[in-house]
């Protein structure tokens, strides 16, 4: 099943109107922010109280409206998974660990979708709460690399190959999926990072994130034997992960012999369950399309905060 916009049977039906906080209905000039505070030891702190933040939007000062410790708004995840040549010795670990993330980290109104990417993005599960489902999903991972020629897929492409349409993926997750979604979203990519013949640029992926209240997690996953004699052997690197993520309010987690695929999962499980849900309603009231910085700190300046960067001012864009 190739990624289609529009199509959202089971989010409907899974996701009734009277379940959505109307806070978040009703309110819509609110700006919601997910945020994670780290000590100088990188452990999550996960008891700070409203008091303990400050908030700014392009310098000016903001007054925190809503704010909660108990991240029980619904989740909604956008699992990522690249299935380029690059990856073929990998898929089978990340079906096994993407499984056992699904089981532990849904609750009830939680919701997720799973999407693979290599030549083209397709998905192989739309929104479900049902770990079961998205194990049926997980089973169709297969190795889809580059072709060339006119593709009928969601982002298509006339003689270029398509290697790994990571940022297209991206770009149609919070387009297509993320962008109508209440409460706390995250799009989770496992990938080696490299993107090509993708049609958009990353900057189109990052807006698309924001746009869509959505963070992205990445988790940087390289079978080095996939490079070697390819003239990518030492050359692969994690800096468009990075910028994706720390613009939306993640980070990178890295999978290496000391820190496995399971444990990554089992750390971003921790965190999405340690995060400060806060609101604001912006002073500046204008709804003129530009890009507003944020800035969100804590009184303890030994602690770090990570939270997204800032948000596109128009409407229900936003």
């Amino acid at each position: 099943m190739i990624l289609l916009p529009g199509a959202r049977p089971q989010q409907q039906e899974q996701k009734p109107a009277e379940d959505i906080s109307p806070t978040i209905q009703v309110e819509v000039n609110l700006v919601s922010l997910l945020a994670s505070v780290r000590d100088k030891h990188n452990a999550l702190i996960s008891n700070l109280t409203k008091d303990d933040f400050t908030l700014t939007e392009d310098g000016q000062t903001q007054t925190i409206k809503y704010f909660t410790r108990e991240t029980d708004l619904p989740l909604t995840i956008g699992l990522l998974v690249d299935v380029s040549a690059s990856q073929r010795n990998l898929i089978d670990i990340e079906r096994e660990a993407a499984y056992q993330f699904f089981s532990q980290v849904l609750r009830k109104k939680d919701m997720a979708f799973l999407i693979s990417f290599g030549e083209e993005a397709e998905l192989l599960q739309d929104f479900t709460g049902s770990p079961r489902l998205l194990q049926a999903g997980l089973s169709q991972l297969r190795v889809n690399s580059g072709v060339q020629g006119v593709h009928p897929g969601p982002v298509p492409t006339i003689g270029q190959p398509r290697g790994t349409v990571l940022y297209d993926a991206v770009y149609l997750a919070a387009t297509d999926r993320m962008t109508h979604e209440v409460g706390r979203k995250a799009m989770v990519l496992i990938t080696d990072g490299m993107d090509e013949g993708s049609r958009l640029k990353i900057d189109e992926a990052i807006k698309s994130a924001q746009k869509a209240d959505t963070v992205i997690y990445s988790i940087y996953y390289v079978d080095p034997r996939a490079y070697y004699g390819r003239g990518y052997f030492g050359g692969v690197s994690d800096s468009a992960l990075r910028r994706m993520s720390e613009e939306t309010g993640g980070r990178v987690f890295r999978v290496d012999r000391k820190h496995t695929l399971p444990e990554v999962f089992k750390e971003l499980q921790d965190e999405m369950r340690s995060q400060y849900a806060i609101s604001y309603t912006p002073t500046n009231e204008k709804k003129d399309g530009t890009f507003r910085r944020v800035d969100l700190r804590t009184t303890d300046h030994n602690l770090k905060v990570q939270v997204r960067k800032g948000y596109y001012a128009s409407g229900a864009e936003k």
